[in-house]
């Protein structure tokens, strides 16, 4: 196995892929992070803010290109909607102090006690936790598509946003104000950063190591890990994989939570994903590029209600060639498909086949140009991928979704209470799924095992 996890790299025939994460959002998570250690991101890879930021396509020839200035987006809501400028300034206004206070107020905080989220800065904001994204972006934008641009940053913390709470439109700061970015060389130029920098500071990397159990002594401290079956003395234990998966490796008596607490819960969705080598380039599209000609709702309930394969799934592709010369052969194409997905549902070769196909022709129809003929070679990754790969529960992609009874204090603890010096970090704890929560949520278990130890 390599490193990175979920933000691995495949390499093939000169193409390079980000195997999970491909949008840089809130640069400045990464830059706190470097910036614990004395460094910033700039010593270790070089980033490009994108302009334009993403286009979203919502049928042949109908397409919004998200510029990369706030001044030019609002010029573009204001041709779309006379009048939502105004509402779009509002919005981001209000976004804009949201995000503020959730990166120096609450995402930092490590999700122990509800008072965590009451501050003085927080108090007036309660009622947003009451309301959801959906109704405030829909009270004074009629549009249909500036309602879709500004609903579909939500997705990345895992829930509808008939289901998120309106607090969390500071994801919209994240992509309008903070604005979205590229490192040269793709999103594994970060995990190469990590490792790097871990090296220098005396951390050893042990790949191919699989853990088969957490050991425990009679009164419930840890005391090692048994890995590829020999045991390993450890004196505490920080668990960055799956959740659920970390406490099956644990005696049943000192498992904080069931298999009805995990069965229970809103799961972000899983992801089915391809990795394309095209023998040319292709028109019409943005290194990020959304596909919304089909009905939001609609694919958001196979995911969440009725949980099924999508009849007319909604897709996002990222051709990374289209900005960095290094991901692809000359005259050539990098590019990732995601779908997002219900997790836990059958995943077959065919079925995957069926969705490729069908994305293809959506892809061919809206860009008006051929593609079937120039793809070099397509590979594919879904729920039993997820599964295999990281221990996924259900073959979920992302983690928990960010609904208000899975937010802060509601999500799985950072620490075990039943077994001393057991720690957990990443998506399934606190703060949440994503990028830089996950980021956070290292710092934050960091605080907490330096404290203890």
């Amino acid at each position: 196995k390599t490193i990175g996890g979920r933000a691995r790299q495949l390499l093939k025939e000169g193409f390079t892929f980000d195997i999970g994460p491909t949008w840089y959002w809130m640069p400045d998570v990464f830059e706190k992070f470097f910036a614990n250690f004395g460094k910033k991101p700039s010593d270790y890879y070089e980033l490009e803010r994108l302009d334009p930021a993403y286009q979203v396509y919502f049928d042949k020839e109908d397409s919004i290109t998200i510029p990369g200035s706030l001044e030019e987006i609002y010029q573009i809501f204001e041709e779309e909607e006379k009048g939502s400028s105004v509402h779009l300034k509002s919005f981001l206004k209000s976004a804009a102090y949201n995000y503020d206070v959730s990166i120096n107020n609450l995402v930092y905080k490590p999700g122990v006690s509800p008072l965590e989220l009451v501050t003085p800065v927080t108090i007036g904001k309660i009622t947003q936790f009451f309301s959801t994204i959906r109704k405030q972006v829909r009270k004074k934008i009629k549009s249909k598509k500036l309602i879709q641009i500004l609903e579909f940053p939500v997705l990345f913390l895992g829930a509808k946003p008939s289901n998120t709470p309106a607090f969390y439109n500071f994801m919209n700061y994240a992509d309008f104000g903070l604005g979205t970015w590229h490192p040269k060389g793709g999103m594994y130029k970060v995990i190469d950063a990590m490792v790097t920098l871990a090296t220098d500071l005396g951390v050893e990397f042990k790949t191919n190591s699989e853990v088969n159990e957490i050991t425990t002594n009679a009164v419930g401290e840890v005391i090692g890990l048994v890995i590829n079956n020999e045991f390993a003395a450890s004196d505490i234990v920080l668990s960055g994989a799956d959740y659920h998966h970390t406490e099956t490796l644990l005696p049943q008596k000192y498992r904080q939570y069931s298999e009805k607490y995990w069965d229970k819960k809103i799961f972000a969705p899983s992801s089915l994903l391809f990795y394309v080598g095209f023998d040319k380039k292709i028109k019409n599209v943005k290194h990020h590029t959304l596909f919304f000609d089909k009905e939001f709702d609609s694919h958001a309930e196979y995911i969440y209600d009725t949980p099924d394969w999508p009849k007319d799934p909604l897709f996002y592709a990222s051709f990374p060639s289209i900005t960095d010369a290094d991901v692809a052969p000359e005259g050539k194409e990098t590019a990732t498909f995601l779908i997002p997905l219900a997790p836990d549902l059958e995943d077959t070769e065919a079925m995957r086949q069926k969705y490729f196909d069908i994305i293809l022709k959506r892809l061919e129809k809206l860009t008006n140009q051929s593609l079937k003929n120039d793809i070099l070679f397509s590979e594919s990754y879904c729920v039993n991928d997820f599964k295999d790969d990281y221990n996924s529960f259900k073959g979920n992609a992302y983690g928990l979704a960010n609904t208000l009874f899975q937010t802060a204090f509601l999500r799985p603890k950072l620490k075990s209470e039943k077994v001393e010096k057991l720690y957990f970090t990443g998506q399934l704890t606190v703060p949440g799924p994503g990028v830089p929560p996950a980021i956070i949520s290292g710092k934050l278990i960091s605080e907490i095992v330096i404290k203890e130890n």
